[in-house]
């Protein structure tokens, strides 16, 4: 997966020159977190989020008149309070790059750019999310295995997708985790023929067996 395939392609942006009020409200109209501002020519100059507008914002704006504050949220220009210095991604990296430069310095978000900085989208953590979830095939209609393994050794998932093929039935997602509990392989199938019977048969153990459809 890359991150083409899950960022906001032509975000909504800022201009340097414009005031923090603006920035609030088209937060507010949006129901978003954060922006990207962008130069007359669509580069990528600065980044503001709430959290900058806040720090930026008087600690004693409970003690004033809400005309105080939006008068000085109207003078403050979004050059003054944004972020310069951003982390960017390119379109072309992969989800899971993405994924661990905004964990190793705890960010929400990366704007993406081309070569000459110029703003082609954003990912977010829950764009992240929402990868992980169509990964893991949560909303399919059909069953969810997860199968236990003390050890792995070679054609184990060759194995595995036998007996759903023997059994008419396709698999629409598979993974491999290690935890404490072992080598852990989760299948996401169609329909709702449960094979556990037949995965166990063949010295498999399943140690969950989920009906999706019924978590939504």
């Amino acid at each position: 997966m890359y991150v083409k395939d899950y960022m906001v392609s032509s975000p909504i942006t800022l201009r340097p020159e414009q005031s923090v009020s603006e920035a609030v409200d088209v937060m507010d109209e949006n129901n978003l977190h954060r922006l990207p501002v962008v130069d007359g020519n669509g580069k990528l100059v600065g980044l503001v989020t709430e959290s900058v507008i806040m720090s930026n914002t008087p600690n004693n704006a409970s003690s004033l008149s809400v005309f105080e504050v939006n008068y000085l949220l109207n003078k403050l220009k979004i050059s003054d309070i944004m972020i310069e210095e951003v982390i960017t991604i390119g379109e072309d990296a992969l989800l899971e790059e993405a994924a661990v430069i905004m964990r190793r310095n705890d960010i929400g978000c990366l704007p993406v750019t081309d070569e000459e900085k110029n703003l082609i989208g954003i990912i977010t953590h829950n764009d992240i999310f929402t990868a992980f979830i169509e990964l893991m095939g949560y909303y399919h209609n059909g069953m969810r295995y997860v199968i236990t393994l003390s050890e792995d050794k070679p054609g184990i998932m060759e194995d595995i997708c036998r007996i759903f093929v023997e059994n008419g039935v396709s698999i629409s997602n598979i993974a491999v985790y290690n935890n404490k509990r072992g080598i852990e392989i989760p299948v996401v199938a169609y329909g709702y023929k449960d094979l556990s019977e037949e995965l166990k048969a063949a010295g498999y153990n399943v140690t969950s067996t989920v009906k999706l459809h019924e978590h939504y």
